[in-house]
């Protein structure tokens, strides 16, 4: 019981960060993680948040038409293969970040980036034994949104 106490810890931790940022800023901690991301490298495109946010190409789609229609950034069709859409942050975008609470990534990354290399390799070395014993072989799960806090 007392590994699953500590997993509804971190689960909340991350929910309460959420929200938080959200109402810091006006937008998802995931929203403001990927304006981070176009803002720190202007021209990226989709594919590139989502591989940077580990999300489906889908659901980055999704969260960057929410950034833009808050006006925080625009797609634009440069260079010689004009399918290709890339992101850049509006002056309103900037601006917000400007003032965003950090770290960009998250809570749950930042947390994980503090662990010594051992605790970490531990770590991983453990969740993998339970997603095993989960038989859960769909790596796509990983990349699915957590649900929202509970009331």
């Amino acid at each position: 019981m007392s590994a699953v106490r500590q997993f509804r810890i971190v689960v909340r931790a991350i929910q309460a960060h959420s929200s938080w940022v959200e109402r810091q800023c006006g937008v998802s901690a995931a929203q403001l993680w990927a304006l981070w991301e176009v803002f720190r490298e202007p021209g990226l495109k989709v594919s590139d948040i989502s591989r940077r946010l580990s999300i489906k190409p889908a659901t980055a789609s999704n969260l960057l038409d929410k950034i833009e229609a808050k006006g925080l950034l625009r797609r634009e069709r440069r260079g010689p293969d004009a399918r290709v859409v890339q992101l850049f942050p509006t002056d309103e975008g900037a601006r917000l970040l400007a003032s965003a609470p950090r770290p960009a990534e998250g809570a749950l990354l930042d947390a994980l980036t503090r662990l010594e290399d051992r605790q970490l390799e531990d770590l991983n070395r453990s969740l993998e034994a339970l997603v095993e014993i989960l038989r859960v072989k769909d790596e796509g799960s990983a990349l699915a949104p957590m649900p929202p806090a509970e009331p």
